[in-house]
């Protein structure tokens, strides 16, 4: 650290600056005398002379044209208040660039998405694991299952509050299953009943017929150690079309951590971004939602794209 009467300091350009005010000194002589140039010496007398503060001055330029506006600066925090959004996708809802919603963050100091408590939202750093990627379409696809409480005929605890929601007798839960290509995540999923063997063997049939129409050929599909992908239903289906099947280490969600983030992306932008009157109307809604996410929805785990940019043969990327 350099001491407080080191030359041109705030104490060494007072001394620069006197010596050619107040003594009389030529700009060349002082600018000698303090190993710098005429000009370094020149621009502090003038300030002295002016009354000026010798402290550097802010880089900052006194106008910034291309800044981005206060109303879209608010816009942009807001978003990432109510909605926990990153960047890229505030920059795709705002229609703006990414790199303009991400300097707007930074200068609010805001923190990494990463760093927050999904809970509470308070600031938690965590160290960001490694992300892994097949090079392909179709190498691995998750498979998973969300249990989802279907909601009451006038709304549930969200619509109506806790003391009144509880009063309604509970009508059982639904059973999304998912098929989440690891490459492109493009999704395929649907509402069942329930979640036995036979219902997970015939619901995978379906998910492996969409990803060929699409032009993707599955040859690997990894689930959890749920009993309908340990039964032999399940089994006989992937082994009829040649796929090899994988599970997860016990207690280790995070190895089919692509489809464990689609569900955590479903339950905050559709199961409960709003207050539905019943789970029909909640179900009515869900098709055009995964078309949402499959064709213009932007994810930053693939650089902002759209799983529709992923996979070139899929029809209707550009409804």
């Amino acid at each position: 650290m350099t001491h407080a009467n080191a030359p041109l300091t705030p104490e060494g350009r007072r001394r620069l600056a006197v010596l050619v005010v107040e003594q009389g000194w030529n700009l060349r002589r002082a600018a000698e005398r303090f190993q710098c140039s005429p000009s370094t010496a020149k621009k502090w007398a003038d300030r002295y002379r002016a009354g000026e503060p010798l402290t550097d001055r802010s880089s900052r330029p006194h106008t910034s044209p291309s800044r981005c506006p206060k109303r879209v600066e608010r816009r942009i925090i807001g978003m990432r208040f109510t909605r926990r959004w990153g960047p890229h996708r505030i920059a795709y809802h705002l229609g703006i660039e990414p790199s303009q919603a991400w300097r707007v963050l930074r200068r609010y100091r805001m923190p990494h998405l990463a760093h927050l408590d999904q809970a509470t939202g308070l600031p938690v750093r965590k160290a960001r694991p490694h992300r892994y990627e097949r090079a392909a379409p179709g190498e691995l696809v998750h498979v998973d299952i969300k249990k989802l409480g279907r909601i009451p005929d006038g709304g549930g605890h969200r619509k109506l509050g806790r003391q009144q929601g509880r009063k309604k007798r509970g009508v059982g839960y639904a059973y999304l299953h998912h098929a989440v290509d690891d490459h492109s995540r493009l999704a395929y999923s649907e509402i069942l009943e329930n979640e036995k063997k036979e219902t997970a063997a015939c619901f995978w049939a379906r998910a492996n017929a969409y990803f060929a129409s699409v032009g993707i050929t599955v040859t690997e599909v990894i689930t959890d150690n749920g009993s309908c992908y340990r039964s032999r239903v399940f089994r006989d289906a992937l082994e009829r079309m040649n796929i090899k099947h994988r599970r997860t280490r016990a207690y280790r969600p995070q190895t089919n951590g692509k489809v464990e983030r689609f569900n955590r992306t479903l339950a905050t932008e559709w199961a409960y971004a709003d207050t539905y009157t019943s789970d029909d109307a909640r179900a009515a809604t869900y098709d055009t939602w995964l078309h949402h996410y499959n064709h213009h929805r932007p994810h930053t785990g693939i650089g902002g794209q759209r799983p529709s940019d992923r996979v070139h043969n899929l029809t209707g990327q550009d409804t």
